[in-house]
């Protein structure tokens, strides 16, 4: 009964002592400690074995519960301490807080008494101040009295002086006199209710128009609107007038202006009148001329009499400009007939020339805003690559080189008057666009003539296909004609010079190129009567010669360098003309013409080499192969088309070596065309014996390493055929080696010759299958079994078996198709 209740008293304790995590991570802060009795997840049986872990430590038991129980004492002693330490806490703390409420009190106390402090003293400094305050505000209003009547003595003493000043023209006292009224009156603008500051303020008023309307008068005077200038300098009176002007109103500075302007020109009208000999374009000089001497005059008699910010030389010369722009305009209208491109560039020479020297002399600060829109600078690229674009000889000569594929920055326009005067001359550019269509057409007559006259170009098996000069000739033309017509004009004519552009391109493609390139007898693979005679008189094919396959490569060489520099001329068009009409700037479709010209010159090559291999080709299928008793050397076809390819492409490769990528295509596209022709031929030669199938493969395999070396035959630089080219040649030769591995192969038993078909072959149909047995030489008996097996065995089509079995029973099967051609041929022979 004891241990039952002491295991209660101790669960109850416990249970007692179970303390939230908060407290305990509280009190481990406080009290650090590393011993395991501290931990709040003490184990009893842990910390037993953690001090007996074998049982010869268990000797030691005494020792241990002796230190233990000196522990528990311990700990005995410390809590009995604690607890009567305790035992007078509740009085101390009852008598500590009444002291502190006590405390309290006294401090409010103290504090009401210095706020009641702190209040008489602040109404003790009101009175006090209300007095300096008063004293403060009677002053400021004093000092703005005085300063009022001080401003008021002023206007009023400054208004009759004005008035005088005027009446006897003492502008110099005036232009001074009148800005110091105008400051003092802005000071009683919140007084213009008081009648008298109103009147004072209608008399300012009132003399700065008078002095508007005597100003104009005494201009008026010395520079009257009509007859002769008055002689002698310009009087100290006027510079003085001018320097009131600029107080005034700025329209009587406006008039001012316009006035002298108009009266310093009068004469210019008078000399270049439409009707005047001088006023032509082949006189434009004299016009330029006579305004650089009336500037140089004007600097000297009246220099000094307008004010330099009023920038009097530049507003004549501006004025000067739109005046000729006007005038030349309505005589060109007039007399457009009569204008010839010899003359109008030189007017425009002239012009562009003289805008210049303004551009040079003056800042072009004078210029409206309506004036010139197109004169805006473009606002700066961001883009990192964009370049200064270079001189206009260095463009040129980059453009001769095809080395104009870098994009350029546009140029800003740095001269202000680009296009004051000029700009008149755009109407009748038409003129030049005509003269431009004209010599480009001139020019292809001439490139057509001297190719007839040259003849086509030397072979060239050192440096590769010889470009056509007559391109580079081109391109340099167009060059200096898009230079010439930015300078004129960067709008409309722009157009139609691209337009004429295009025109040219593609008639230099096509009379130039497409027209020169020579002329092949048939087609690929064609069927036509001169094949057949060659065939029956048993000659070759007509090959091209050594100086067409030239030609036909400088032609591509050509093509190709015109279509690298048609986009670069594109590019460049589109720098040079308005922002606004860069979308209607396209030269793709010239493009493109230049395309079929290189794919058409890449076709004839790959015709010619066909064509000339189809003869080895025709008497591979005409062989007695199950005649064949030995395997020997390759076959005499095998050698022939050898020799074929020697022939050509080692030619062909020198000539198109400045363009590779179109010798790799020449050579993707050539097996691309002879490796099914010659798997068609191959199908050709049944029936074949086990000897003849072996010298088949021997052969086949020949041709291989033939087409496999072809891009570097003949050539002492070996180069690693491009992997492209490499893929074709392998796919389609180990497919007719397949082939020909198949016909080797016993036919018996079926099974496994049908299953072997099916390996070799990937592409396996009942249509090639149908051809090897024909190779074999079975009898149809024996191939409809096979066929049978061979339909079973296949795999299931993925979609649509009904529909492609009911199109192939429409079809008809190519033992029908090969004696519908055989029938054909012995026709077309028999009547020939």
């Amino acid at each position: 009964m004891m241990e039952e209740e002491e295991l209660e008293f101790v669960e109850e304790l416990e249970a007692v002592l179970q303390l939230t995590p908060d407290v305990q991570l509280a009190i481990e802060q406080v009290f650090p400690s590393q011993d395991p009795l501290d931990r709040a997840d003490f184990n009893a049986v842990e910390y037993i074995n953690t001090l007996f872990p074998t049982e010869q430590s268990l000797a030691n038991i005494d020792e241990v519960v002796n230190k233990i129980r000196l522990k528990i004492r311990r700990l005995d002693d410390n809590i009995r301490t604690v607890v009567r330490g305790q035992t007078n806490v509740g009085q101390d703390g009852r008598q500590a807080l009444e002291e502190a409420q006590k405390a309290i009190q006294q401090l409010f106390g103290k504090i009401k008494d210095i706020k009641d402090k702190a209040e008489k003293s602040e109404q003790m400094v009101k009175e006090i101040t209300r007095d300096i305050k008063q004293l403060d505000h009677a002053k400021r209003h004093l000092t703005t009295s005085i300063t009022t009547l001080n401003h008021l003595h002023m206007l009023a003493g400054g208004v009759d002086s004005l008035e005088a000043m005027t009446r006897r023209r003492q502008y110099g006292e005036v232009a001074n006199l009148l800005q110091g009224v105008m400051n003092v009156l802005e000071h009683f603008y919140k007084y213009m209710g008081i009648p008298q500051i109103r009147q004072l303020s209608e008399r300012v008023k009132a003399a700065q128009t008078e002095l508007g309307q005597q100003i104009l008068a005494d201009f008026e005077e010395a520079f009257p609107s009509q007859g002769t200038k008055r002689p002698g300098g310009p009087s100290n009176v006027l510079r003085d007038a001018c320097l009131v002007a600029n107080i005034l109103d700025p329209r009587i500075k406006q008039e001012i202006i316009k006035k002298f302007i108009k009266q310093h020109l009068s004469e210019y009208l008078v000399l270049f009148q439409e009707n005047q000999d001088v006023a032509w374009l082949d006189k434009i000089d004299r016009r330029y001329a006579w305004i650089k001497r009336q500037l140089v005059d004007y600097e000297e008699k009246y220099g000094r009499m307008f004010p330099r910010e009023w920038y009097m030389t530049e507003r004549i010369a501006v004025e000067f400009c739109h005046i000729t722009r006007t005038e030349l305009a309505k005589i060109m209208r007039t007399r457009a007939k009569e204008i010839e491109v010899k003359l109008l560039l030189f007017a425009i020479q002239r012009t562009t020339n003289f805008e210049g020297f303004l551009a040079k002399r003056f800042s072009g600060c004078t210029l409206t805003d309506g004036t010139l829109k197109k004169l805006e600078s473009p606002p700066p690229s961001t883009n990192p690559f964009l370049e200064d674009e270079p001189a206009p000889e260095m463009e040129e000569l980059a453009m001769e080189k095809g080395d104009l594929d870098q994009p350029k920055k546009p140029k800003a326009p740095d001269n202000p008057f680009h296009g004051i005067v000029s700009k008149c001359f755009e109407p009748h550019l038409y003129v030049y666009i005509e003269s431009q269509d004209k010599n480009l057409g001139e020019l292809i007559d001439r490139f057509v003539a001297d190719f007839k006259a040259q003849g086509p170009p030397k072979p060239n098996t050192d440096e590769g296909g010889a470009v056509l000069p007559s391109c580079a000739d081109l391109f340099v033309y167009y060059k200096k004609c898009m230079v010439q017509c930015s300078q004129l004009s960067t709008g409309e004519p722009m157009i139609a010079l691209t337009t004429i552009f295009q025109k040219y391109l593609r008639e230099y493609a096509w009379k130039i190129l497409s027209g020169n390139l020579p002329k092949t007898t048939s087609s690929s693979g064609g069927l036509t009567i001169s094949s057949l005679l060659k065939e029956k008189e048993g000659s070759e094919v007509a090959k091209f010669t050594l100086e067409e396959l030239c030609l036909i490569c400088s032609i591509l060489s050509t093509a190709e360098y015109c279509l690298a520099t048609t986009q670069q001329l594109e590019e460049k068009l589109k720098e040079k003309v308005d922002v606004s009409l860069i979308e209607r700037i396209n030269l793709t479709g010239e493009m493109d013409t230049f395309s079929t010209v290189i794919s058409s010159s890449i076709q004839l090559l790959v015709q010619d080499l066909d064509a000339a291999c189809d003869p080895a080709l025709t008497a591979m299928s005409k062989m007695q192969w199950q005649n064949v008793e030995h395997v020997g050397d390759q076959s005499p076809y095998v050698t022939s088309v050898i020799l074929h390819i020697k022939q050509n492409v080692p030619i062909i490769r020198d000539n198109l070596a400045s363009t590779r990528k179109y010798f790799t295509q020449f050579c993707i596209k050539f097996a691309n065309s002879f490796i099914p022709k010659f798997i068609t031929h191959l199908f050709k030669c049944k029936p074949i014996s086990m000897v003849g199938a072996e010298q088949l493969l021997l052969d086949t395999h020949s041709l291989k390493m033939v087409l496999l070396d072809l891009p570097s035959i003949g050539s002492q630089v070996v180069r690693k055929a491009p992997a492209s080219y490499t893929k074709i040649v392998v796919k389609g030769m180990t497919r007719a080696e397949m082939i020909l591995k198949v016909v080797m192969a016993p036919h018996e038993p079926l099974v496994v010759f049908v299953d072997n078909y099916i390996k070799l072959l990937t592409d396996c149909n009942t249509e090639t299958f149908q051809k090897i047995l024909d190779m074999k030489g079975l009898k149809r008996s024996e191939q409809s079994s096979m066929l049978e097996l061979l339909r079973q065995r296949l795999p299931a089509p993925p979609s649509g078996p009904e529909g492609s079995s009911s199109l192939s029973l429409l079809a008809p099967t190519p033992e029908q198709e090969s004696s519908r051609i055989r029938k054909l041929e012995k026709l077309i022979k028999k009547r020939l």
